[in-house]
């Protein structure tokens, strides 16, 4: 079997490995994904869910990559407008001046401590931003004074001015994934080339090949073996540990940081938001994202250096008392306290090793580090973020299929991810269709809705597939159990957490009991 026939394995099936794969598998290369955990499980599920350019990076001289930011954040929004919505942010600015002299020893690459940026500064920031996104369906950037009509209402002793400006939200990231899977499956069975995933499996060096193992299952046979035509290392954070795990020797190539949120269904938070997010500084000059989420309000980030197994980072009693305390900064009125935080979760994003410098100043490109003098080609993917996933992809399956000895012969520039094609244009004809798939299967308007957020406009062919629709809905839920029943058969259900947690997405449902769990063990068994 010639290079070209044998499958390519990636490791790691969060966001840049499944998009890698679809890439891969849209190129006709054969693809074996494989993850110690279920898709999405690390980094991926532990983000702010934003889809953005990048604003703070142009204090950087990241042009490049604000540029590339903002031409995927711009398709995103095309091609997975079932996952990828625009938001409104309000910068809150409390003086006309300042920041300046901070501001550009920074873009020179040196250090500067945290000042206050003024309006004119932002302004500027914000027109560049502009003249980068080349977005004539987004507003431009704007400016009102505190308490202007419309405006978020941030305290006004504090704060004088907001300055608006449009990026886009991904709400569920789990199920943008779940859905690059779907594709590679699909486009697989169209080319009669392989896609295989494996979840809670692990992949060790034998010789020339790879065994695929369950987790924790060290004797015995193999669920498979395999020699593959390149390896890419894409499992993020874990990157070093991985290639240790290889037997590949090699430089420290991941500086993580830990990123922390919480989420607060506090009610009168989310009507002050009124759909719009915050984006404002901390009195230390951390960026801080108060955001519009579902029922919800999400607050993030924290940006510590991280070093050990990422799965282990978790969110610290001070980092979330930093976090209200932004949110009472901005909104002493409203009296948030450590009590209104419903739940909180971290991540350590896979920044690259730099042995210096402040974690804000840590470059977010990416990049495919080749590891030289192995007898399969082997990669590790470095950076990357949401936003970026597909260009990353299509750059790297580029890389891949010039070592293999061949040309890319499609991208996926133009290709709309499953649940994006003919999406309705705007809310009022997204209402009609949940109406009429209501009326033509027998369902409640709810039960159409909460299928429409986890699949898009994929809904009425998977309705279509459903037995059983007159039957009761999952408890508290509307969701009929029979979808249910289909996602544990077509979506790489393997335990409980998977489910509740990246495929359904009742983790973060308020009215979730444990009725609804055990009816949900019941059907997963």
């Amino acid at each position: 079997m010639g290079a070209a026939d044998r499958p390519v394995v990636i490791l790691g099936a969060g966001i840049n490995g499944a998009a890698l794969a679809r890439e891969l598998v849209l190129n006709r290369v054969p693809v074996i994904l494989v993850d110690t955990a279920d898709l999405a499980f690390g980094t991926t599920a532990y983000s702010s869910r934003l889809i953005h350019g990048g604003l703070r990076y142009l204090e950087y001289g990241e042009f490049e990559l604000v540029r590339e930011s903002l031409e995927e954040r711009n398709r995103l929004l095309r091609l997975a407008p079932q996952f990828v919505r625009p938001l409104q942010l309000a910068i809150p600015v409390g003086k006309r001046t300042g920041g300046w002299l901070p501001s550009i020893r920074r873009f020179l690459g040196g250090r500067a401590p945290a000042a206050e940026r003024g309006l004119w500064l932002i302004r500027a920031g914000l027109g560049f931003y502009d003249l980068y996104a080349r977005d004539l369906h987004l507003p431009r950037h704007a400016a009102a004074r505190v308490g202007a009509a419309g405006s978020v209402p941030v305290d006004p002793r504090r704060y004088r001015w907001l300055c608006t400006y449009w990026d886009a939200q991904i709400p569920y990231p789990e199920r943008f994934v779940v859905a690059l899977a779907e594709d590679a499956r699909a486009l697989a069975a169209e080319h009669g080339t392989e896609f295989s995933l494996y979840t809670y499996h692990c992949a060790r060096t034998v010789g020339d090949g790879l065994e695929i193992r369950q987790v924790g299952n060290t004797g015995g046979d193999p669920v498979r073996s395999v020699q593959p035509a390149a390896i890419v290392n894409a499992t993020g954070a874990w990157v070093d540990l991985t290639l240790a795990q290889l037997d590949v020797i090699t430089r420290p190539l991941i500086g993580g940081t830990k990123g922390s949120h919480f989420l607060t269904f506090h009610q009168p938070l989310a009507e002050a938001l009124g759909g719009q997010g915050v984006y404002a500084e901390a009195e230390d000059g951390r960026p801080v994202f108060v955001l519009p989420w579902d029922r919800g309000t999400l607050v993030g980030t924290t940006d510590i250096p991280f070093a050990g197994d990422p799965a282990t980072a978790v969110a610290t009693e001070a980092e979330l008392d930093y976090l209200v305390g932004v949110v009472r900064q901005l909104f002493p009125q409203l009296d948030l306290t450590r009590a209104d935080v419903h739940l909180h979760y971290a991540g350590v994003r896979p920044l690259p090793q730099t042995g210096g410098g402040t974690p804000a100043s840590v470059t977010r490109r990416h990049w495919m580090e080749e590891h030289a003098g192995g007898s399969v080609p082997m990669y590790s993917i470095v950076g990357g973020k949401l936003t970026t996933c597909r260009s990353l992809a299509e750059q790297s399956a580029a890389t891949i299929l010039q070592r293999l000895g061949r040309s890319p012969s499609a991208h996926s520039r133009q290709r709309p991810i499953p649940g994006g094609e003919s999406y309705p244009a705007d809310e009022a004809e997204r209402q009609a269709t949940w109406q009429r798939l209501a009326g033509r299967f027998r369902l409640p308007p709810e039960s159409v809705r909460s299928i429409w957020t986890l699949c898009g406009s994929r809904t009425e062919s998977v309705l279509a597939g459903l037995d059983d629709l007159a039957g009761p809905c999952l408890a508290g839920t509307w969701l009929p159990r029979s979808f249910v029943r289909w996602g544990i058969r077509h979506e790489w259900v393997a335990t409980l957490d998977d489910l509740i947690e990246r495929r359904l997405m009742l983790l973060y449902d308020p009215h979730v009991s444990g009725a609804t769990l055990e009816e949900l063990a019941r059907l997963l068994v």
